[in-house]
């Protein structure tokens, strides 16, 4: 787990006071210009100022991360003596900070490390200059856990990694920062967060531990993501949607993604203008409805934490209460149509990305109660097509 995660409203304020691992920092954040029009940047720098640390700051990060960013990134560190890393913005600027942290350190290319795809498995040697999250957005869990997702745009292999190094020294969660984030971004990323708990869940990897959070932060999003939507500004529940994510975090370090996860890369690896957590949405009635039959009684928690009454219901129902819960709270958040061909994505490219899914995220699948064939990972993708 990171070393230290301050949460809370206000808690940015800290950064001037917190020990801090380095005295100078590359400050990495996205190609928009939010974190400057909010003045988020400029109150990092101030803050950094006051403990007498400088920084240089990378703004190419795209809202899919690309690796030729990274080692981008990673040479400007190196030009510039950084000895520490700061990822400020959402999951895309904090997973590009955590990779060129790695690659400010380690020779040759960021694939080498990459296991799956054309990615050769390396071992890192020389670790990871230190990570610093600070989070803007409650989505990806990022600050919480070791993984980031970067895509390799020459193959259109988008891939996750990450090991002990990866993991922040210092996360700061102020939901405060979150209040500016527009409708539709923050259902897409509190759908993130959802499928990260909802995944880890069913995962076979999962613990008691996992199943804690990932059962409390369930319940959190559907009560709360709604009116994050609605009422952008309402800090109590911006303030309980980044406390679900950063429990999605935890449920990601300590059980694990499955396989809708690596068919929605599949999905924004070839179409890198779709939002990872629409991708997910699209996917998941489809998706989730395959799996609840093949581990019913976890599908009975998540429906009875999203607050269905599932005893009242016939027991061959309780299930796929779950699908109908789920459809409400994307209903609630205005995001149920959603339609992968209003992002270019063709029916005859379903076994495209099928294959692609396996090949270059193959592990997640691994992580399934039941062992998909490649034949019913394209006719879930099919039945998700609109």
């Amino acid at each position: 787990m990171p070393a230290r995660i301050l949460f809370g409203p206000g808690k940015l304020n800290a950064l001037g006071e917190v020990p801090l691992p380095g005295k100078k920092a590359l400050i990495v954040i996205s190609a928009g210009n939010s974190m400057r029009r909010l003045g988020y940047l400029e109150r990092v720098q101030s803050l950094l100022e006051s403990q007498g640390i400088a920084s240089v700051v990378f703004d190419k990060v795209l809202p899919n991360p690309i690796k030729s960013h990274v080692m981008e990134g990673a040479a400007l560190a190196k030009q510039e003596n950084c000895d520490f890393v700061i990822g400020l913005g959402g999951g895309s600027s904090i997973d590009s900070a955590k990779s060129i942290a790695v690659m400010a350190v380690n020779p040759g290319d960021y694939w080498d490390y990459i296991h799956g795809g054309t990615g050769k498995g390396m071992p890192v040697e020389h670790g990871a200059l230190p990570i610093v999250a600070i989070t803007t957005t409650a989505g990806t869990g990022t600050e919480a856990d070791p993984w980031t997702v970067i895509t390799k745009e020459e193959t259109d292999e988008k891939i996750g990694f990450g090991n002990q190094y990866t993991f922040p020294t210092l996360s700061i969660v102020d939901p405060e920062l979150m209040l500016s984030v527009p409708k539709h971004l923050t259902a897409y990323q509190g759908f993130d967060a959802f499928f990260h708990c909802a995944e880890g869940y069913i995962a076979n990897i999962a613990s008691p531990i996992s199943d804690m959070y990932a059962l409390r932060a369930i319940e959190l999003i559907a009560q709360y993501l709604p009116i994050c939507v609605a009422e952008g500004n309402n800090l109590e529940a911006r303030t309980n949607v980044a406390l679900a994510n950063t429990f999605a975090g935890f449920v990601q370090t300590v059980s694990s993604c499955t396989s809708e996860h690596s068919m929605e890369h599949a999905l924004s690896a070839f179409h890198p203008e779709l939002p990872h957590g629409a991708g997910l949405i699209m996917l998941s009635e489809s998706y989730f409805t395959f799996f609840a039959s093949k581990v019913p009684d976890r599908f009975v928690d998540m429906a009875r934490a999203m607050g269905v009454d599932v005893d009242a219901l016939p027991e061959e129902e309780r299930p796929l209460s779950f699908i109908t819960a789920l459809l409400e709270l994307q209903e609630k958040c205005g995001v149920k149509d959603l339609k992968m061909s209003d992002f270019g994505i063709k029916r005859e490219d379903i076994p495209t990305l099928a294959e692609n899914a396996r090949r270059t995220m193959g592990g997640l699948f691994e992580r399934d109660r039941y062992q998909l064939s490649l034949e019913e990972t394209a006719a879930i993708m099919e039945r998700a097509f609109r």
